[in-house]
């Protein structure tokens, strides 16, 4: 390989940047139009335009990335996370262009992808699991006889997803049907798919993950665990490796199950086996990311094993550095650095970064693909960076990572850094729980949900962050035609003082007014405009990042709608007025 483009943005193209420099081959980036300025495009050794601006007309654009891939000479390209990372239709046509996938093969990624699929390989190799449907579900029906014969909860899941997107955990038969009607959007707009199957959830169970490694000469390696249970939404937000508190049977259990697991899917590069484990003991296998997890850093210090090098070696054919598991080099945190605001529920908040004071010192690894003066889209998730805290056991690691969060400060979007301040001195998180069903560590993976009940400071309220939107034209260079983008906001300075793009007026909301609590799109309005709704309805879905959001009618009365579908709100803009009987 002599040149990888990397189809992605954000802090892991920078990751990649990176590891392809250490490496020795050059870089290509590529961009949506709101990413013009962004980091990685100017990290990268060249960087291509996607022309667009959503994720559906860029990043997940398959021929847009092929043809970038081609007018740019590259002979590789690395998909990072998320986007197109799992899509086996994408590893088939990037090796039918004649280039180098960094991947799994496809055959694996359709195996394993398919969440049905991969329980049944996991039955075959013994590996331990919970009851679930054999096949995607058709209706909601089926997700409520299934209710019916196994219990509550359960959890419904998209087939062809991953990272917590279509996944809704269902704890009540009055909210399965529309658990399981979200779960398919989210499904389809994530991943362009919408089928979910249904299984069994544990109660209040851990999230165990094993790191895998694997070559072309049948060489499959577990490099070390990772917890993850502290999740909000069924998304990740503080991993930590190795796992704590497992005993030596539970760990050898998980890294034979992973390691079985991908010999007999022939797994070619880096993933991730999933497991929960409950609280009575019981381990089941979840499901294998067939890609580069968003918390391989904290893996990467722990062990000193760079996964994305070994990735670029994999898939030039060379043998794995490493074979076996390596003993575990001290202790390691990965914090979620994400623009939502942990005091509103977590709601998205994007906009643009004013300060971005990053934390320093001893034991203190930053990913980041921003810094400040950057904007923070609301096209795409809300991760700004991950900070990733060191020490030689559990004890320094947490003092370390105190002190890294209090030095890290961020303005102009709110963040997530107060939730992982408040949860660093918390005694379910550090191991001094008093609960006796779990001595040692209290934390699973709705304890944000259910337990964690320590005040957090509020967040600034946001507006949209204005994307640099590209006009588009035509121009002649010595007789040849030359197709060119400059951003709206270079061309409207030229005739007219640019307006405040974070100025923001607050006006008074009138009573019964309904506001958007994110800044984001207005995905659908669940009930028609004069109808009459009562307080705690949900009216309405928005969507921000990726995920979806309840607005909810806080009066009863006459509903009057003011915003249409697919309108793009800022967070307390009126979308709808309930006239009070």
């Amino acid at each position: 390989m002599k040149k990888v483009l990397i189809a992605n943005r954000g802090e892991i193209a920078v990751r990649v940047i990176h590891a392809c420099r250490d490496y020795g081959i050059d870089s290509v980036a590529v961009y949506a139009d709101g990413d013009l300025e962004a980091m990685h495009v100017r990290l990268a050794d060249e960087a291509l335009a996607l022309d667009g601006e959503r994720a559906a007309e860029t990043y997940l654009s398959i021929d847009k990335l092929l043809d970038a891939a081609r007018r740019s000479g590259a002979d590789a390209i690395h998909p990072g996370y998320g986007f197109l990372s799992e899509r086996a239709d994408f590893a088939r046509a990037v090796q039918a262009a004649g280039l180098v996938w960094i991947g799994p093969e496809p055959h694996t990624i359709d195996t394993l992808g398919d969440k049905v699929e991969a329980r049944r390989l996991a039955l075959a190799v013994g590996a331990p699991l919970v009851h679930g449907t054999e096949n995607p579900v058709e209706s909601a029906e089926e997700v409520v006889a299934f209710a019916e014969q196994h219990g509550l909860p359960i959890a419904i899941k998209a087939a062809f997803g991953g990272g917590g997107r279509g996944l809704k955990v269902a704890w009540r038969m009055d909210e399965v049907t529309e658990l399981y009607h979200s779960a398919v959007r989210e499904a389809e707009a994530a991943f362009g798919r919408g089928e979910c199957f249904v299984e069994q959830f544990l109660d209040r169970p851990r999230h165990i993950e094993a790191q895998v490694l694997g070559d072309r000469h049948g060489n499959v390696v577990v490099v070390g665990t990772r917890d993850c249970s502290l999740q909000r939404r069924n998304q990740k937000l503080v991993e930590e490796a190795p796992a704590p508190f497992l005993s030596d049977e539970q760990r050898s259990r998980i890294h034979q199950a992973a390691r079985d697991i991908c010999a007999r899917a022939d797994y070619v590069g880096a993933g991730t086996v999933e497991f929960l484990l409950g609280r009575d003991d019981t381990l089941s296998f979840l499901e294998v990311n067939t890609r580069l997890q968003v918390e391989h850093p904290v893996t990467e210090e722990t062990t000193g094993v760079d996964l994305v090098i070994e990735q670029l070696r994999i898939a030039e054919g060379l043998p794995l550095s490493l074979s076996e598991t390596p003993t575990p080099r001290g202790h390691g945190f990965e914090f979620r650095i994400n623009a939502e605001d942990a005091a509103k529920g977590f709601l998205p908040t994007p906009g643009r970064i004013e300060r971005f004071g990053a934390p320093a010192g001893p034991g203190v690894r930053l990913d980041t693909g921003i810094e400040s003066g950057d904007a923070v889209s609301g096209h795409f998730d809300s991760l700004m960076a991950k900070l990733i805290v060191t020490g030689a056991n559990r004890e320094q690691a947490i003092a370390r990572a105190r002190r890294a969060l209090a030095e890290f400060h961020i303005e102009g979007v709110a963040s997530v850094l107060p939730f992982h301040r408040a949860v660093m001195t918390h005694g379910d998180f550090t191991g001094q729980t008093h609960d006796p069903d779990a001595p040692g560590f209290g934390v699973h993976t709705r304890w944000i949900e259910t337990e964690f009940d320590t005040p957090l400071e509020w967040g600034e309220r946001q507006r949209v962050a204005d994307d640099p939107a590209m006009l588009r034209t035509v121009i002649d260079i010595d007789g040849r035609r030359h197709h060119i983008g400059l951003p709206a906001t270079l061309l409207q300075g030229l005739g007219r003082e640019a307006p405040d793009a974070t100025a923001e007026a607050q006006p008074e909301v009138e009573a019964g007014s309904v506001t958007a609590p994110i800044s984001g799109n207005l995905y659908a309005w669940q009930v028609e405009d004069g109808s009459r709704v009562a307080a705690g309805d949900v009216i309405a879905i928005m969507e921000a990042m990726k995920m979806e959001t309840q607005v909810m009618a806080e009066c009863t009365g006459t509903l009057s709608i003011v915003a249409g579908e697919g309108s793009t709100l800022s967070a307390g803009e009126v979308m709808a007025r309930i006239n009070v009987d």
